[in-house]
C-alpha cells in the first residue's frame, strides 16, 4: 500500500489529447487551421464544440476558461462574434455534415433562450446538420430556467450534463458553489418533463473539507436521481493556472490517501447501483450507448472525456476552444478580446497547436488504448518504455504478456501514470494535477 501511495502522490496529464496542451506551439496558427479545415474529405463528418466563456458566478474550484459577467451586452457581443466564427468555419469546411454538437464552458445556460436560438439558426444556415446523434449541453442547475429547457428541446438537444460536484453543505461552502440537492432534483425533473431525458452528472472528490462519507453520500443521492451517466473527477488544484483557486484553503484539501479512499467509495456506490465502469472515471447504465460502445471496443477519449467517436474532425468554436484534425490540433485565443480581434479581421482565432508526426500518432494510439481499454501492445522499439513499465510490474500495477501490457484491476486509478510512460514529451517541464 505504501508503494502504491507513492504513485498517488505523482502528477500526470489527463490525456484527453496527445500531445497534451502544454506542448502546443505558437508555430501552429490561423493559416494552418484554415488549411486543415479545408483539406477534410467531402464525406468527412464534423463534431462541433462551442465554448461559452461566461458564468453568472465563478466557482472557486473551477479550472475552466471562464469569466463572470455583469452586463448583458458583453454576452450579446460574444454571440455576434461566435456567429462570425461559425460562418467563417463553414466556408472553410465547405459542405461537411455535422454529426454532433457539444456546448461547454463556462456555463452555456448563461446565454438567454433567444441567444441560443440565434446560434442554432446560424449553425443551421451554415452547416449541414444531420439528425444529430449527440447534441449535449453542459448546464448549471442553479440558473436553468424552464425557458432554457424548452429552447434546448426545440434546438434538438438530447443530453444534459449537470455539474453536481458535491451535495454536502460544508463542502459546497468550502469550494464556493452553493447548490442544495433540491435544486438538482428540480432541474432533473424539469428536463425530463421537457423531453430531454438523457442526463449526465459530474461529481468530484478531493474537494476542500470533503470526507469519504461526503462523497459517498453525494454518490448515493445522485444515484437516486438516476442519471444515465456519471463522471467522477478528482479535483485538480492548479492555482498557478487558475488564480480563482487561491480562494481555496489548501490546508483543507484531502491528501493522496484520502483521495484514493474517496474515489474508491464513490466507485463502489455507483457499481452497487448497477452502473457500469467505463475508463478511469466514467460510469453509465448498461443500456446507455456509451456503455455499449465500451463493451464493443469503440470507446474514444477526447477533450469531452470518454466518447463514442464517429466524427472525422472536431471544430472548436469560441475562446480557448480546441479543434482536432487528422493532421493535428489547433487552439483558439483564450482571451475573449484577442479572439474577437481576430474575427473582426475575418481570420481564425487559432494561436497555437501541434502538427502530428508519425511518432505522435503511434504513441497517441497506444495512450488511447491504455486510457480506454487498460491495455496496449508495445512496439519492439520501445525498450526504454518497457523497462519503466517493468518497474510498475514489480510494484504490482501492470502485468505483461509478451509485448502486451495490461493495467491490473486494483491499479486502474493509476492508469494516467501508466500512459505517461509512453509519453515522449513527459520529460519536458509542465505542471499537472495529481494523477489520482
Amino acid at each position: 500500500m505504501n508503494q502504491l501511495l507513492s504513485y498517488a502522490e505523482r502528477m500526470a496529464p489527463r490525456y484527453t489529447s496527445y500531445p497534451t496542451t502544454p506542448h502546443f506551439s505558437a508555430d501552429i496558427g490561423a493559416s494552418t487551421h484554415n488549411l486543415w479545415l479545408g483539406a477534410l474529405p467531402k464525406q468527412a463528418l464534423l463534431s462541433l464544440y462551442i465554448h461559452v466563456p461566461y458564468c453568472h458566478r465563478l466557482c472557486w474550484y473551477c479550472g475552466c476558461n471562464a469569466y463572470a459577467f455583469c452586463r448583458p451586452e458583453v454576452v450579446e457581443t460574444y454571440v455576434s462574434d461566435l456567429l462570425k466564427e461559425i460562418e467563417l468555419s463553414a466556408k472553410a469546411a465547405s459542405s461537411h455534415s455535422v454529426d454532433e454538437i457539444h456546448w461547454g464552458g463556462g456555463t452555456p445556460n448563461s446565454l438567454s433562450p433567444e441567444q441560443i436560438l440565434r446560434i442554432m439558426t446560424g449553425l443551421r444556415e451554415n452547416f449541414a446538420l444531420s439528425p444529430l446523434a449527440n447534441h449535449a449541453v453542459e448546464m448549471d442547475p442553479r440558473t436553468l430556467s424552464d425557458e432554457h429547457i424548452s429552447t434546448y428541446r426545440a434546438a434538438g438537444v438530447n443530453r444534459a450534463s449537470l455539474g453536481v460536484q458535491d451535495l454536502t453543505a460544508h463542502v459546497q461552502a468550502a469550494m464556493g458553489r452553493i447548490q442544495p440537492i433540491e435544486i438538482v432534483d428540480s432541474a432533473v425533473a424539469r428536463l425530463r418533463a421537457g423531453e430531454i431525458s438523457h442526463i449526465s452528472f459530474d461529481l468530484m472528490y478531493g474537494l476542500p473539507d470533503q470526507t469519504t462519507n461526503d462523497i459517498l453520500s453525494t454518490a448515493q443521492l445522485a444515484c437516486q436521481l438516476e442519471p444515465d451517466r456519471v463522471s467522477i473527477f478528482g479535483y485538480a488544484h492548479v492555482p498557478w493556472f487558475r488564480k480563482r483557486q487561491r480562494l481555496i484553503d489548501e490546508s483543507k484539501l484531502p491528501g493522496p490517501a484520502e483521495r484514493l479512499e474517496q474515489a474508491g467509495a464513490a466507485r463502489e456506490a455507483l457499481l452497487a447501483h448497477g452502473y457500469v465502469s467505463i475508463g478511469i472515471d466514467h460510469f453509465a447504465k448498461p443500456h446507455d450507448q456509451l456503455a455499449r460502445a465500451a463493451a464493443a471496443g469503440l470507446l474514444r477519449r477526447n477533450f469531452q472525456g470518454y466518447v463514442i467517436g464517429s466524427a472525422d474532425a472536431i471544430v472548436g468554436l469560441g475562446p480557448s476552444s480546441i479543434s482536432t484534425f487528422p493532421q493535428g490540433f489547433t487552439q483558439n485565443q483564450a482571451s475573449v478580446s484577442a479572439w474577437r480581434t481576430a474575427l473582426s479581421k475575418a481570420t481564425f482565432a487559432s494561436c497555437r497547436g501541434h502538427a502530428l508526426n508519425d511518432d505522435d500518432r503511434l504513441r497517441g494510439e497506444l495512450i488511447s488504448s491504455i486510457m480506454c481499454t487498460f491495455s496496449a501492445i508495445l512496439p519492439e522499439t520501445f525498450d526504454a518504455e518497457r523497462e519503466a513499465l517493468k518497474q510498475m510490474a514489480r510494484d504490482n500495477l501492470v502485468a505483461f504478456d509478451g509485448r502486451s501490457v495490461r493495467v491490473l484491476d486494483h491499479a486502474k486509478p493509476y492508469t494516467r501514470l501508466v500512459a505517461q510512460v509512453l509519453d515522449a514529451y513527459a520529460a519536458t517541464a509542465a505542471r499537472h494535477s495529481l494523477a489520482v
